[in-house]
């Protein structure tokens, strides 16, 4: 697959250049930190992909009702001759981000977070809802 979604290279270009902006790679980009979405007795079970990143990689954090998950990977190659000199050495540094809104009443202890084999497994729980008083009167049109 060279230019994204489908083996059909005709359909990908033109698809592109007619169906959309020309420019923008964002579709034929691999997506990061793909997440599912589950409800589930009475908590928002998230799993979120991040392969190849380690447990000490990822962090989280709640703050004003968002929950920001972190990915940030550093990561060095080295493959030496004998005489120590550099046949090949390569380096990576990437970090991303997602945000997703968790509700203002949604507390640190109504979160859960476990990682293994590259998926962050993340449960919250579902905040109450709020009964919202209708305490308007009608007024009489004449």
């Amino acid at each position: 697959m060279l230019f994204g979604r489908t083996s059909n290279l005709f359909d990908d270009f033109f698809g592109d250049m007619f169906g959309g902006d020309f420019f923008d790679t964002s579709s034929r980009m691999p997506q990061l930190m793909k997440t599912d979405v589950v409800e589930k007795d009475g908590q928002y079970m998230l799993d979120v992909e991040l392969p190849g990143y380690d447990k000490n990689d990822i962090s989280a954090e709640l703050k004003d009702g968002y929950l920001t998950i972190m990915a940030n990977k550093d990561q060095t190659i080295e493959n030496k001759d004998e005489k120590s000199n550099y046949v090949r050495k390569e380096r990576y540094t990437g970090s991303c981000q997602r945000s997703f809104y968790v509700g203002d009443d949604v507390k640190e202890e109504d979160i859960q977070a476990g990682f293994k084999d590259g998926i962050l497994k993340i449960a919250v729980r579902k905040p109450e809802l709020k009964e919202i008083k209708d305490d308007r009167k009608l007024i009489p049109i004449l």
